[in-house]
């Protein structure tokens, strides 16, 4: 007898195009699944894949602005996620980097998370959060503070509503135990390697794609080739545009938002991609070597686990490390890639990229949903 499955997700707009959407379509490539999500705008966009398809959503799909950002409803995203009624199914799988794995069940039904990351805003940038917020400060930050406690309580206590979980890196298990204390299978996410052309010669630039939001460090990547006086380009947009255009110096493009195509030009022909955040998979990276271009990430989260640090790994290497989120780090690290770049092999990033490829995700999550479902019983 067939399972009955549902798929959720946070939420469906076109400016979110990440990782965690990735997933989502990969998922639905090989599983028959209903989709539901806090809210959905995909579903009548003609340019997307999910267009005119049916989307269960929540009451937040008719709040104000939520097309451009639900996370203004923080306080009600798990109230909303408790309203979806999922009783008609057998299994349930969740993509979770907030509140997607808060969805109620019952004791005969089966909840598989694949989750992206604890809630970040909850727990590791908390405070980064506060700083930041306009309501960080004052009687209204008080108000914050408690709702980011209680939010903490939910999250923990809907850890207890999944079976399994699944993590998109080692990163991310360690971070699922140290919240939750829950073990986690990792399976890393899909990125889809034929699409990025493969450019062995490249040309004298350095580049960056990223959100520009603060705890993505383009701010701290600009300062440090203001120093440098090397080329750079940078495409993305975000709150910290205004910033990072006022300090940028001549050597420095910013290009803002660039259509796929155009992203992957870049990509490929760049000398260098540069990241300096900590992420919990990184998806850019593999993006970028996949290219055949070296990467020069910060040394930690994910990064450890996408890059090959060509100072330990010689021929077999794909980039170098930077220890600290620094500038003079950085402007040291950038300068030691000068002088290994010679010994980074394009093949050798393309063939390392290849083991993050929809093909080897799609076999391992089926194989791992194939397990977990052997002996569910449906009455």
């Amino acid at each position: 007898m067939s399972l009955k499955c549902a798929l959720v997700h946070e939420w469906l707009t076109p400016k979110a195009t990440g990782g965690s959407e990735l997933v989502v379509r990969e998922i639905l490539n090989h599983i028959d699944a209903d989709l539901f999500a806090l809210i959905d705008f995909e579903s009548s966009n003609p340019e997307s894949y999910l267009y005119q398809q049916k989307i269960g959503t929540t009451f937040l799909q008719h709040f104000p602005f939520a097309r451009n950002g639900v996370q203004k409803y923080l306080p009600l995203l798990p109230l909303a996620i408790e309203q979806l009624d999922l009783r008609a199914y057998d299994v349930i799988l969740s993509s979770s980097h907030a509140v997607a794995k808060g969805i109620l069940t019952t004791p005969e039904q089966l909840h598989i998370c694949y989750c992206h990351s604890p809630m970040r805003y909850a727990w590791d940038m908390t405070f980064d959060y506060l700083r930041q917020s306009k309501l960080g400060s004052g009687l209204a930050g008080w108000m914050t503070r408690y709702v980011l406690h209680r939010l903490r309580q939910w999250d923990v206590l809907t850890a207890n509503r999944v079976d399994y979980f699944i993590a998109n890196s080692k990163h991310t298990a360690r971070r699922i135990w140290r919240c939750y204390r829950r073990e986690a299978t990792v399976i890393y996410p899909p990125v889809n390697i034929e699409s990025f052309p493969f450019v062995p010669q490249k040309e004298d630039y350095y580049l960056t794609v990223s959100r520009l939001v603060s705890y993505k460090q383009v701010c701290l990547i600009v300062r440090a080739f203001n120093k440098l006086q090397l080329p750079l380009v940078v495409i993305g947009t975000g709150p910290e545009m205004k910033k990072i255009r006022r300090i940028a110096k001549s050597n420095i493009q910013i290009l803002g938002w660039q259509p796929n195509d155009m992203v992957k030009k870049y990509m490929a022909n760049a000398k260098g991609f540069v990241y300096a955040a900590c992420e919990d998979f990184g998806i850019a990276l593999v993006e970028a070597q996949a290219c055949g271009t070296p990467v020069i990430a910060y040394g930690a989260g994910g990064a450890l686990e996408t890059v090959r640090d060509v100072r330990e790994h010689g021929d077999q290497g794909t980039g170098l490390f930077f220890k600290e989120q620094t500038e003079e780090a950085l402007v040291d690290t950038i300068k030691q890639f000068e002088i290994y770049q010679g010994k980074l092999n394009p093949e050798c990033a393309r063939v390392h990229a290849a083991q993050f490829s929809p093909q080897i995700f799609a076999q391992r999550y089926l194989d791992f949903l194939n397990k977990c479902t052997q002996n569910l019983t449906i009455t």
